[in-house]
């Protein structure tokens, strides 16, 4: 048993080493390739209107407000200034969203997005959103990649494709600190005794986004009212919470692992399903002792974390091409049975 263990341990630690850090490497280099033309784009996007003001900027070898949704798709987030005036009404109506409604009807002519109130005085994201996506569509005519870069047409959201290869998502959003919706004020639960006290407030202190985008639970069903409505996002928080243990690596050799045997048609799962996984694991193991580097194999093993032909594929490295044929082959179908 204990040598079983540590032949696992050991392939993991290979796996991780070899395939998710030249991953990484891949991944780094493609984001500074995308930031590049996206920069380029904000700065054609400023100069028409200054209130779109490009936040995309580089700190410690990230790039905030970047999400990798997969190695060919991202997300980035631009923030927006001074929604001082504006209340945070989060009454439950409008699962996943928030409405940001005027504190005061005298205060409209004192706001920055005056003409993106509505009637009702409340702040309109579709309204922002369609005056953002036409300044990109313009912008993109006018930066200097216009070579490689188009707008992804037939969707309201802002999405560029690069080179053909890659696509971005520019979300506008505002940033929202030192307060935590209602709608997740049943977390943490209370029988669960992961995070602890500590992490709890510093996630809460983080605080979370305001996005301007599509809200997939209220698709088909939206009502003017609805449409204007923001969605919740607790990308950083999240981030905060895989802090410590071997949970950053356990999530690395998920996304790897997907990239390389459940890459399929529709890209029905992503790196947040891999991260959702980590959260599910992390409440089920909550002692940070389960999440020492030599727990890695049994959270990985585990059969909330992933599949067992998951778990076979990472023994294969290392082995013959035609064994690794074989396993990749059993991947496929297995996959094709859970879907």
């Amino acid at each position: 048993m204990i040598a079983a263990q540590a032949k696992l341990v050991y392939h993991l630690n290979k796996y991780y080493n070899e395939k998710c850090q030249s991953r990484k490497a891949a991944i780094a280099k493609t984001i500074r390739e995308v930031c590049k033309v996206v920069s380029d784009v904000l700065k054609e996007v400023e100069v028409q209107e200054p209130r779109f003001i490009s936040s995309l900027s580089e700190m410690d070898n990230r790039f905030e407000g970047l999400e990798v949704i997969s190695p060919t798709e991202f997300e980035v987030v631009l923030y927006l200034n001074q929604m001082g005036v504006f209340n945070f009404v989060d009454d439950g109506s409008l699962p996943g969203c928030a409405v940001l409604k005027l504190s005061d009807g005298r205060k409209r002519s004192m706001s920055l997005w005056v003409e993106f109130i509505t009637a009702s005085g409340y702040l309109s994201a579709r309204k922002i959103r369609s005056r953002f996506q036409t300044l990109v569509a313009q912008a993109v005519d006018k930066c200097s990649y216009r070579d490689v870069v188009k707008m992804v047409a037939d969707t309201s959201e802002v999405k560029l494709r690069i080179r053909d290869r890659y696509v971005v998502q520019i979300t506008p959003a505002f940033k929202c600190t030192g307060i935590w919706p209602r709608s997740a004020a049943h977390w943490p639960l209370p029988h669960i005794p992961w995070p602890g006290p500590n992490r709890v407030a510093e996630v809460k202190a983080e605080g979370f986004n305001l996005l301007s985008k599509e809200c997939y639970s209220l698709n088909g069903k939206q009502s003017s009212a609805e449409s204007d409505a923001w969605v919740l996002q607790f990308a950083e928080a999240e981030n905060r919470l895989l802090l410590g243990g071997c949970r950053k690596k356990c999530l690395s050799v998920l996304k790897a692992l997907r990239d390389r045997h459940l890459e399929l048609a529709g890209q029905p799962l992503n790196n947040y399903h891999m991260k959702t996984l980590v959260a599910y694991e992390c409440e089920k193991h909550p002692r940070e002792s389960d999440w020492d580097e030599n727990c890695l194999g049994d959270r990985l093993n585990d059969h909330t974390a992933a599949p067992d032909v998951l778990i076979q594929n990472t023994l294969c490295v290392g082995s013959s091409s035609s064994s690794s044929s074989s396993s990749s082959s059993s991947s496929s179908s297995s996959s094709s049975r859970r879907d």
